[in-house]
């Protein structure tokens, strides 16, 4: 069983979903505003959040911010009737695990929180990755570099694992747009190099991740 929140300005989607998590076994807790998602988290710990993107006030990415700030490793699962790619490729970079659009198929939605809150209970044996002196905590989304250790949002935490598992490997922009961001497109923006030097900044510049111009990342060994 999980804790899950609930964070939704629609009465009706808030009882649905408070009635299909509970039957499949989880505690159910809810929030009608991001203020209001804001404050039970700062006193609670939940073991995941489905969020909704557009509300009177403050909107679902402050809520994504807060969650980075002071549970890194929550997962977030958003939903949203928007559309725009851009806000889809920002919740990502903010730390979504997914984004579902609505309106939602309630199967798919419970697949989809049933995958992620067994992400985050890792059996101890298969808790790690390492490669190029990077160690990767895969049910902590944390990686330590040296002496350096730092919480990842859920991309980088994905672009991180999906370089480490190809070391020696070049792996281009677009695999890594398709396998990191689920875009079979590209935007036209920078989000992988952007996502990129987030990881230097957090675990050095000298991390053993090399840029290939004009073709993508790969890392490698360190010496």
């Amino acid at each position: 069983m999980a804790k899950v929140m609930v964070v939704d300005d629609e009465e009706r989607v808030r009882g649905l979903l408070t009635r299909s998590l509970s039957s499949e076994g989880h505690s159910v807790i809810t929030a009608a505003t991001a203020r209001a998602a804001i404050d039970r988290l700062a006193v609670t710990n939940v073991d995941l959040v489905v969020l909704d993107l557009v509300m009177p006030g403050a909107s679902g990415l402050t809520v994504l911010e807060a969650i980075h700030e002071r549970h890194g490793t929550t997962p977030v699962i958003v939903l949203s009737g928007v559309t725009d790619v851009g806000t889809r490729v920002e919740a990502l970079d903010r730390g979504a695990v997914d984004v579902v659009a609505k309106p939602f198929s309630l199967t798919e939605l419970l697949a989809r929180v049933r995958r992620n809150v067994g992400a985050t209970r890792a059996e101890p044996d298969d808790r790690f990755l390492s490669a190029g002196g990077i160690r990767l905590d895969l049910g902590r989304r944390r990686a330590t570099f040296r002496d350096v250790s730092a919480s990842l949002t859920e991309r980088e935490f994905s672009l991180l694992a999906h370089l480490m598992r190809r070391k020696g490997q070049v792996c281009r922009r677009e695999e890594l747009l398709h396998d990191v961001w689920h875009l079979d497109f590209d935007p036209g923006s920078n989000v992988v190099e952007v996502c990129v030097g987030r990881l230097r900044s957090k675990l050095g510049q000298d991390i053993p991740v090399e840029t290939l111009r004009g073709v993508g990342y790969g890392l490698y060994e360190e010496p």
